[in-house]
């Protein structure tokens, strides 16, 4: 039933969000060039691999920039796996727009269609960050990675590590399709803020 839902969301979705899906990547084209779509490795469920698509905010060197700069890698370590977006300097100014509208995750609309996501859920991590779960790493992979979650939920307020753990494992281990429509409710109004800066 719930691969159902989140099947028919997704299509939902896509035909509602489409136009701005269109619009996101014709900027990423004329700003940057190709590619315009970027799959980041992620764990998904029971472990596997796999690419959870995004239009590209980075530049397409992105990730040598990180490896040949060892203090802006320790910083993005320390800081969850993450930079701020003023700290950053692999994102283009498209990729700070569409980022602050959440507009770059909207091709994982084709990770729910595939069954490597669902919409709601916790989020997908990257093989690193398994090491801050500990013990609870095996019931966060017992879960298909959501679009959104309860972390996510907070917006511009969400935790880093450790708070993000406990967060996600008491998602995890009380998950019920009620919780997930209070997860989405409280999801629109965090996407229509946007992210600003943070």
């Amino acid at each position: 039933m719930r691969r159902a839902i989140d099947f028919a969301g997704a299509c939902l979705l896509l035909l509602l969000m489409g136009p701005l899906l269109v619009l996101g990547a014709a900027l990423v084209l004329l700003a940057s060039g190709r590619p315009v779509f970027f799959g980041h490795l992620r764990v998904g469920r029971n472990g596997s691999p796999f690419r959870c698509w995004k239009l590209r905010t980075m530049r397409p060197d992105a990730q040598a920039v990180l490896d040949r700069d060892p203090a802006l890698r320790n910083r993005y370590i320390r800081n969850g796996f993450k930079l701020p977006q003023q700290e950053d300097p692999r994102v283009t100014p498209i990729g700070r727009f569409l980022r602050r509208w959440h507009l770059d995750e909207l091709p994982q609309l084709v990770n729910v269609l595939n069954g490597t996501m669902s919409l709601v859920g916790p989020r997908p991590v990257v093989p690193e960050e398994l090491a801050h779960y500990g013990a609870g790493a095996a019931e966060l992979l017992a879960a298909r990675p959501g679009i959104v979650g309860a972390w996510t939920s907070h917006g511009r307020l969400r935790p880093g590590y450790p708070e993000r753990v406990r967060i996600e494992l008491e998602y995890v281990r009380n998950a019920t399709p009620v919780r997930d429509l209070v997860i989405l409710a409280r999801s629109i109004p965090v996407v229509l803020r946007g992210q600003g800066d943070a």
